[in-house]
C-alpha cells in the first residue's frame, strides 16, 4: 500500500481478492487513529481552515511485478521519516507526530525516535508550532501534548515513559466530535 500526502492510499489488490483479517501489530495499531486525524485534516482543508497533510515515508522501489497490475515486490526506506504531519494554519507552520499507546499507566518514550526529537527541536527553533497527538487507547482518550514538554521530558527525566497523570496535567484532552473527529486546532488557537 502506498500513502499519498493527502492521507489517501493506493493498494494494488484486486476487488476480487478475499478480505483479510485485521492483524494487530505495532505497525498498524494506530491506523484508526491516523484515519481520524486524516479525516480531521480533510475537514480543515475543505473548509479552507488549514492545509495539513500526512507526510509519506520515503521509499525507493527496487522491483515491481506487472503481471497482475503494478505490485511493488521489493522496496526499502530511503531515509528515516521525520514526523507524521505538517502544514500551515493562520500563517504559521505546524508539525506534529501522532502516537497510539496501549499502556494503561504511561506513554513509553521508545515510541519516539531521536531523529524525531531533533526535527521537532529545529521546528521550534524556527518559530513553528510543534506537538504530539497521543491516543491512550486504554482510556479511549486523545491528548495534545506540546513538543517542548515532550522534548524536555525526553532529555531530562529519569523515567523512560511519561506517566498518564502527567499527560493529563500538562496536555489538553481532545474530545472526539462528529466533524472534525479530533479538533486539535482548537488547542492550537488557545496557545497562539
Amino acid at each position: 500500500m502506498i500513502k499519498y500526502p493527502n492521507g489517501g492510499s493506493f493498494s494494488p489488490t484486486s476487488k476480487k481478492s478475499k478480505p483479510h483479517k485485521h492483524i494487530a501489530s505495532a505497525a498498524n495499531r494506530g491506523m484508526s487513529f491516523e484515519d481520524a486525524i486524516n479525516q480531521s485534516n480533510e475537514f480543515y482543508l475543505e473548509r479552507d481552515i488549514a492545509v495539513i497533510t500526512k507526510r509519506p515515508t520515503p521509499i525507493n522501489v527496487v522491483k515491481v511485478d506487472y503481471s497482475h497490475g503494478a505490485k511493488i515486490t521489493h522496496a526499502y526506506f530511503e531515509k528515516q521519516s521525520t514526523t507524521d504531519y505538517n502544514g500551515v494554519y493562520k500563517g504559521r507552520y505546524l508539525d506534529f507526530e501522532a502516537k497510539s499507546s496501549k499502556n494503561p499507566t504511561s506513554f513509553p518514550l521508545n515510541n519516539i525516535t531521536p531523529h524525531q526529537i531533533k526535527h521537532l527541536e529545529r521546528v521550534l527553533k524556527h518559530g513553528g508550532i510543534a506537538f504530539f497527538l497521543i491516543e491512550l487507547t486504554s482510556l479511549h482518550e486523545v491528548y495534545y501534548l506540546s513538543a517542548e514538554y515532550v522534548i524536555n521530558f525526553y532529555h531530562h527525566a529519569k523515567r523512560k515513559s511519561i506517566p498518564i497523570k502527567d499527560i493529563k496535567k500538562s496536555g489538553y484532552l481532545i474530545k472526539p466530535t462528529l466533524l472534525p473527529r479530533y479538533h486539535y486546532l482548537a488547542v492550537v488557537d488557545k496557545l497562539l
